[in-house]
């Protein structure tokens, strides 16, 4: 049963919100999907900053197109990170082992399963599926050497 709850935490330089719904699976998907979403907002705002800065001009206009962008690009960005932290998650259940070969196999389905949304050819569903798998086995390594 989902329960209400919101607990965060600061530490230098790493702040960190969790939100429970009572099952594993969602709070790591929900996790994925707020952390990557708010990067993907912060990007847009970053660019957008940069774009009034250098024209110079600032309007109500240019600010609510912003605000729109950013809230379509964290959407976009937040729930491709919650697909693939899903995939991954499920896959080392099913597995029963936690190792480099969930995230390739997660980054695989993710990359596959995205792809086929947007209605992209067979063709390009099979490279973004190696795509997929390729970043994120290669995410994993560097995780793991640092």
């Amino acid at each position: 049963m989902p329960r209400g709850g919101f607990s965060g935490s600061l530490t230098s330089p790493k702040i960190d919100v969790v939100i429970d719904m009572g099952n594993p699976f969602l709070n790591r998907t929900l996790d994925g999907f707020l952390k990557i979403g708010a990067v993907g907002a912060c990007k847009v705002a970053a660019e957008e900053t940069f774009e009034c800065l250098h024209r110079g001009d600032v309007s109500k206009h240019k600010i609510e197109h912003a605000l729109k962008k950013m809230c379509k690009e964290g959407a976009y960005w937040g729930t491709i990170a919650g697909v693939y932290v899903g995939m991954e998650y499920g896959v080392g259940r099913i597995r029963g082992r936690s190792d480099w070969k969930n995230a390739m196999i997660g980054g695989a389905l993710s990359g596959a399963l995205i792809s086929a949304a947007s209605n992209n050819h067979r063709d390009k569903v099979i490279k973004d599926a190696i795509t997929g798998g390729a970043v994120a086995t290669a995410v994993e390594f560097i995780n793991y050497l640092t």
